[in-house]
C-alpha cells in the first residue's frame, strides 16, 4: 500500500468530507430510501431509483476518502532546509516569454485548487518544477506547446 503526501489541510479537508458524508448524507439518502419505497411499486418509482444512485455515488465516495485518508502520510515541508523544490512549496515562476509572474503551491491532488493556486505535483507544471532551484528554467509540455517558466523563488 503506497502511501501519498499530503498536507495537513488536504488531509483536514478529506476528513472533513468524509464526516459529512457518513453523517449527513449517508443518513439522508437511507431515509429518502425508505420514503420511496413507501410509494409502493420500485419497478417503476423514478425517486427510489434516483435515490439508490445517489447511495452508490456517495458509498463509492466514501470509500475513496478511506482509502486514501489510510494512506495518507503529511509531508513534512520546512522552506528554511529546502535545498530544491519539493512538495509543499510554494514557487514564484516568471513565464519567459509573456513575462507573467504566477504563484504554485504544490500539492496532492486531492488537494488541487487551481484558482488559489495550488497544484498537484503530478500535474505538467509540478512536475517540472520538482527538485529544481532558483533561477532555473523549465519547459511544461501544456496543449497549447511547449510553455518556459523561471523560478524567480520557492518557500
Amino acid at each position: 500500500m503506497d502511501t501519498i503526501p499530503v498536507t495537513k489541510d488536504t488531509l483536514d479537508q478529506m476528513q472533513k468530507e468524509l464526516d459529512g458524508l457518513k453523517k449527513n448524507e449517508r443518513v439522508q439518502v437511507i431515509a429518502d430510501i425508505a420514503e420511496a419505497r413507501a410509494q409502493g411499486d420500485l419497478k417503476e418509482n423514478a425517486e427510489y431509483h434516483a435515490a439508490k444512485e445517489r447511495q452508490s455515488h456517495i458509498e463509492t465516495r466514501i470509500q475513496y476518502l478511506e482509502d486514501r485518508i489510510a494512506r495518507s502520510e503529511i509531508a513534512s515541508h520546512d522552506p528554511a532546509t529546502m535545498a530544491h523544490v519539493s512538495f509543499g512549496a510554494t514557487v514564484t515562476v516568471k513565464n519567459v516569454e509573456t513575462g507573467k509572474i504566477s504563484e504554485y503551491t504544490l500539492v496532492s491532488p486531492d488537494g488541487m485548487d487551481p484558482i488559489n493556486g495550488k497544484i498537484s505535483y503530478t500535474s505538467p507544471i509540478g512536475k517540472s518544477l520538482i527538485g529544481k532551484g532558483k533561477g532555473e528554467v523549465v519547459e511544461v509540455n501544456t496543449p497549447r506547446g511547449i510553455t518556459k517558466l523561471e523560478i524567480l523563488d520557492y518557500r
